[in-house]
């Protein structure tokens, strides 16, 4: 699988997890250079608090277009060291 955005590869793997239509990355997976930290954080009943990445390709930035779950609940175990993405970013094989 990979992850396309703004015309660029920014992660690619065979070992993706699929949990709720969306494809985790594992975090070596990804291209870390177009990845920057967000302050952004959210909440998931089930899954726990989620961390963001915002994109940045080319001069453009899509903010808060990555999430992950530094730390993951026991039902989510396996996502924990995974990248989902959102936002206009393609995943495709």
């Amino acid at each position: 699988m990979k992850a396309i955005w703004n015309n660029t590869v920014i992660a690619e793997s065979n070992d993706t997890v699929v949990v709720e239509n969306n494809h985790y990355f594992p975090a070596d997976s990804i291209k870390k250079e177009f990845f920057k930290e967000s302050e952004t954080h959210t909440t998931c009943p089930w899954k726990g608090q989620a961390s963001y990445y915002s994109l940045e390709v080319d001069g453009e930035t899509n903010p808060d277009a990555a999430w992950y779950y530094p730390e993951v609940s026991e039902l989510a175990k396996g996502i924990k060291g995974r990248i989902a993405f959102w936002k206009g970013v393609e995943v495709t094989k």
